[in-house]
């Protein structure tokens, strides 16, 4: 097995040091040398890897599954292409039919875990550069947690629209204990900041271990321009120029290539490796994956797990409104629909319904129970259709743009896109979005940054608000953000809660 990061539990370290920071020793009439302050703690290198893995710790919340659901689901839900046959799974359920409340459990884990990471990564920046150690590793350590803290930041930007930017360490008595919210505008200000400096901390382009690269740190920053260059900020031909010119440089290194078959999508032999450019990482019998259960149909026996809930499958008039021949349509490509039974491996059934097979791990189905499989966050083909993108808003239809998308094609066994106009290859991009990055959390902030949605009888684009699901409720404008958590807006007098909710 592939050598991968130890997660630990110091992000707990973080949380302590958050509420309490320096003034925990107070409780104390003399030193305690294992009370550990902000004070005593960051002496040491052994030091700085240990925050910085508590900033990545918080990657894996969001994933997961069960019979309530999993955070990750809200993102796929929103975009009507989902179903689930977990009665239970309300927080899923209300997204689903567009009567989301603030209520949400999964809004809450993104807004918590978001906020957790990102108070790791300011106790992180704010003390390493103080510890005695070699700059390489030092700058090295901050650029990780600059592209985490970045990575939380677009999310909760996205998700929440205005949210706070909190960029130190907080304590009880800090003036941002209570903080306001910041615009969109200063908010993307702060991931590119970020991103832009983790560019210059000496982190090689790959490592199979899945600690940040350099690779990750301009892919991010390609998706990041991308989103500015539409909604909500509007920034328009610059930033399209930008996205094109961070993906190119992520293209022209040659450190990445799609994979040949779809199966390595979901081979743990190959996470962090070819197309997987930045992953949350996880280890059988250590830190298993956790949302194998929610990805096989309810209750058919076709699983050695024991819970079989059908939380999440993809919608049938989305999956057959690929392309004729499309190969990512097929069985057990991007969806499966039969499965043998585990009581007798000989015999297949029909599921009745497509479910996800891109991340399916065979192996802990069939056997072991204990998944190896990471998620994905960034991949090479999101890259290419970046850069495909982004030069056809530039300059129109291109060699280059041409070859980024019809490397995709070619993989699905489709024929080559050719003379289009620019309009033409906007929406043939944008399908090759929908159809290659499906449920991977991609398609809703598509969406919202498009305000385009994608209807599965016409194959076409139309206004997001407006568009009506093909099981019928229809999107408002509030749908163009989540609800601020209610705890949060309790809690935080400062917070005002989005239109609509």
């Amino acid at each position: 097995m592939k050598t991968a990061i130890k997660f630990t539990n110091q992000w707990l370290l973080g949380a302590m040091l958050l509420v309490c920071g320096s003034s925990c020793s107070d409780f104390l009439e003399e030193t305690d040398k294992s009370n550990f302050t902000v004070d005593n703690y960051f002496t040491r290198p052994e030091h700085a890897t240990s925050v910085v893995n508590s900033i990545y710790d918080n990657l894996k919340t969001t994933t997961g599954g069960g019979f309530n659901g999993a955070p990750w689901m809200m993102l796929e839900f929103a975009t009507g292409l989902a179903n689930t046959e977990l009665g239970q799974a309300q927080n899923s359920i209300f997204v689903r039919n567009l009567v989301n409340t603030s209520d949400n459990e999964y809004g809450r884990v993104y807004w918590v875990s978001s906020y957790k990471g990102i108070a790791n990564a300011n106790l992180a920046l704010a003390n390493i550069p103080n510890i005695t150690m070699p700059e390489a590793n030092k700058n090295k350590a901050l650029g990780e947690a600059r592209f985490l803290r970045a990575h939380y930041y677009y999310n909760l930007v996205r998700i929440f629209g205005k949210v706070p930017l909190i960029t130190t360490p907080i304590g009880l008595t800090s003036e941002n204990l209570y903080p306001k919210q910041a615009t969109e505008e200063e908010i993307y200000k702060q991931i590119v900041e970020d991103l832009t400096q983790a560019e210059t901390s000496g982190l090689p382009f790959v490592d199979p271990s899945g600690r940040v690269t350099l690779g990750a740190i301009k892919s991010l920053l390609a998706s990041v321009y991308l989103t500015m260059a539409g909604s909500p900020l509007q920034k328009g031909a610059e930033y399209f120029r930008k996205a094109a010119d961070k993906a190119s440089e992520v293209i022209k290194s040659n450190q990445y290539s799609l994979f040949t078959t779809y199966d390595d999508l979901h081979s743990p032999a190959r996470k962090n490796t070819g197309e997987n450019i930045f992953m949350v990482q996880f280890a059988a019998n250590i830190q298993p994956s956790g949302w194998q259960t929610s990805i096989i149909p309810y209750n058919q026996g076709i699983s050695a797990y024991s819970d079989e809930t059908g939380a999440i499958f993809a919608n049938k008039e989305f999956v057959e409104s690929y392309e004729k021949g499309d190969k990512r349509a097929e069985e057990k490509q991007f969806y499966y629909r039969t499965y043998t039974l585990s009581d007798n491996r000989s015999k297949t059934v029909d599921l009745g319904g497509y479910y996800i097979f891109k991340h399916f791990d065979t192996q802990a189905h069939l056997t072991t129970t204990s998944s190896d499989l990471n998620w994905p966050l960034l991949r090479y083909a999101e890259v290419l259709l970046i850069y495909a993108e982004a030069t056809n808003e530039v300059s129109g239809p291109s060699a280059d743009g041409y070859e980024a998308v019809n490397k995709i094609r070619k993989r699905a066994n489709l024929p080559d896109l050719a003379g289009l106009t620019k309009e033409q290859l906007r929406e043939a991009i944008w399908r090759e979005r929908w159809y290659e990055l499906s449920f991977e959390n991609k398609t809703w902030f598509d969406m919202v940054r498009l305000r385009k949605a994608f209807n599965v009888s016409t194959k076409t684009f139309e206004n997001y608000v407006g568009h009506k699901f093909s099981y019928g409720p229809v999107l408002k404008e509030r749908e163009l953000l989540f609800p601020i958590p209610t705890a949060e807006i309790r809690n935080n007098s400062n917070l005002k809660q989005n239109p609509g909710y």
